[in-house]
């Protein structure tokens, strides 16, 4: 099998091999994946990190060997935390990183991280490791993304969607979600009562068909930090999510799922 790197920003991934099909999702500074089936300018790719498959621009990935592979698999990763970290490339160049971006084979104590030959020195914060408290990180980490706007695919402060909120965020603390809502809704374990629910809890809501539509941080007793237009803070309860700009129910709660401490991360 081949393998690819992303050294770039953000790299969109569409459902379909064209540059109008829909965005589904983004690969991230650093994240690697599965080189697939090839058409003209286009490969189909499957992310190492959450599975997701779809097709990227040709010219966009960085080929790695198995050797490189391998280090990536087996050598720590930091993930940067502030909105947008740029690091010196040369005299004339920087990559410009914005949060949950990996820095590949990561030496802590020389703040390096290496992407095939290249070694980069990291500037502005990372995180490596399980953090001590994991919720307050999950957060902390949320709020940084208050006002960003939604984009359907997104996993940046500069557009996300509702899952790709949860999933970057869970990312910084050393917890892989799954992409989608529907798929989140299945790890953790349910509570009975909203009030069981602590900062960083995630909350799921569904459509009139049952289905799982919509994912959101709980943040304080009865506020949740979600992505529905932009990233906003509303209040929740056993109903769902009440608006507080249009002072109506949004979106129907339906269950939901400690996560954390299933994991072992706190």
């Amino acid at each position: 099998m081949n393998y690819g790197i992303s050294n770039l920003s953000i790299i969109p991934v569409r459902r379909e091999p064209s540059e109008k099909s829909e965005m589904v999702t983004q690969i991230l500074f650093g994240e690697h994946f599965e080189l697939r089936e090839q058409m003209v300018g286009w490969t189909n790719v499957k992310l190492a990190f959450d599975g997701y498959e779809g097709w990227v621009d040709s010219k966009m990935i960085t080929p790695i060997n198995a050797r490189t592979l391998s280090k990536l698999e087996n050598s720590g990763s930091a993930i940067t935390s502030d909105v947008i970290t740029i690091v010196p490339f040369s005299d004339e160049q920087n990559l410009m990183l914005v949060a949950g971006s990996t820095l590949p084979v990561w030496r802590p104590y020389l703040k390096q991280f290496t992407v095939i030959r290249d070694t980069f020195l990291a500037t502005g914060k990372v995180i490596y490791g399980e953090p001590k408290d994991p919720r307050k990180v999950v957060i902390d980490q949320a709020l940084k993304y208050f006002n960003a706007p939604y984009l359907w695919g997104g996993r940046t402060p500069f557009g996300v969607d509702c899952s790709g909120l949860t999933q970057i965020i869970y990312k910084m603390i050393g917890i892989t979600l799954p992409r989608d809502a529907s798929q989140q809704v299945n790890m953790g374990t349910a509570m009975s009562f909203v009030d069981e629910a602590e900062p960083g809890d995630l909350a799921f809501f569904d459509n009139d068909e049952g289905n799982i539509v919509h994912v959101g941080i709980i943040w304080k007793r009865n506020k949740i930090i979600h992505a529905s237009g932009q990233v906003r803070i509303d209040n929740v309860d056993q109903f769902g999510i009440f608006n507080v700009d249009t002072k109506r129910y949004t979106h129907k709660l339906r269950v939901m799922k400690k996560i954390i401490n299933t994991n072992g991360a706190d």
